[in-house]
């Protein structure tokens, strides 16, 4: 009798003390994880607000105000009265799309696989929508109506000159995209500034320094010909307005991330073959709501 009653607690014990795959795959867990990993993933964070204003509410698609550029300047003669425009706003309707990505784990992986697969796996599924989130907003920057067309490659002297397109009254923080062939040039140019001599005090990935408060970054995405283009053997770079350090309602920011809810993750056990599938859905669109803060500069491609 004592017998069999010591058998029981050894194996209630055992039920109790054992890891099971439920445990490590649990969605309601790693949704949250994956969802702040997303925002802290994003490229774009410094520029792009992150708005939640459509959690919960219904319907698919959002109109979005924006700012109308106003044009270019226009010469005007001595002693004549410059000409005024209206600053006037316009709206575009956006589509809320879902974007997805799905990883499978064995049995194997995930009970004795090197390092942490299910960690691993949390990682790159929130790499993946962060990614696909700052395509859209790249896209979004190119659709800019300011743009600056230099003759001859990537240099200090045409990068002030399409800054200049801005028409600022005070020189705000901004940032400026350019593609890793123009690094080279960029660096030997003896008025760059390069981050070392501002003790690196960064704040994208990428960036390699700066010129005329213009932080200078270097990503292959943002700056890669776009099809329609690429016989045109430029470079297009979009430089940016940061977003101000104390934001309020009434300022803009460039481009505008709408999330409509966090990051679902679900997972499908597969029983025969003892896998897990774990699968991951964003539903999200990208605005450009303020499009006087952004500057798309082509620059000749680098031989």
């Amino acid at each position: 009798m004592e017998k069999n009653k010591n058998f029981k607690l050894n194996i209630q014990l055992f039920a109790a003390g054992t890891t099971k795959l439920e445990n490590l795959v649990d969605p309601e867990v790693m949704a949250p994880m994956i969802s702040a990993k997303i925002v802290n993933a994003i490229v774009a964070t410094p520029f792009a607000k992150v708005d939640n204003t459509l959690v919960g509410q219904p319907g698919s698609t959002i109109t979005v105000p924006r700012y109308k550029y106003i044009g270019d300047a226009e010469d005007v003669a001595e002693g004549v009265e410059a000409g005024t425009v209206k600053l006037e706003t316009d709206t575009d309707t956006y589509t809320v799309k879902k974007a997805m990505k799905a990883v499978t784990l064995t049995d194997e992986a995930i009970l004795s696989g090197y390092g942490n697969p299910v960690g691993e796996a949390n990682n790159q599924l929130a790499k993946s929508i962060a990614s696909k989130i700052d395509n859209d907003v790249f896209d979004e920057l190119k659709k800019a109506k300011l743009k600056f067309e230099a003759e001859g490659e990537i240099s200090y002297n045409n990068v002030v000159d399409a800054i200049a397109k801005f028409g600022e009254e005070e020189n705000v923080e901004k940032v400026m995209f350019i593609h890793p062939d123009q690094v080279a040039t960029l660096r030997k140019d003896a008025n760059f500034i390069s981050n070392d001599k501002y003790n690196n005090n960064v704040i994208m990935r990428g960036e390699i320094g700066m010129i005329a408060n213009t932080r200078i970054v270097v990503s292959r995405k943002a700056c890669d010909n776009v099809a329609e283009q690429a016989s045109l053997n430029k470079y297009q770079c979009p430089i940016v307005q940061l977003k101000p350090q104390t934001q309020t309602g009434d300022e803009t920011s460039a481009v505008t991330i709408y999330m409509k809810r966090n990051a679902n993750v679900e997972t499908e056990r597969h029983t025969l073959n003892r896998t897990t599938d774990i699968s991951i859905d964003e539903h999200y669109t990208v605005a450009l709501t303020d499009e006087t803060k952004v500057v798309l500069a082509e620059f000749t491609k680098t031989p």
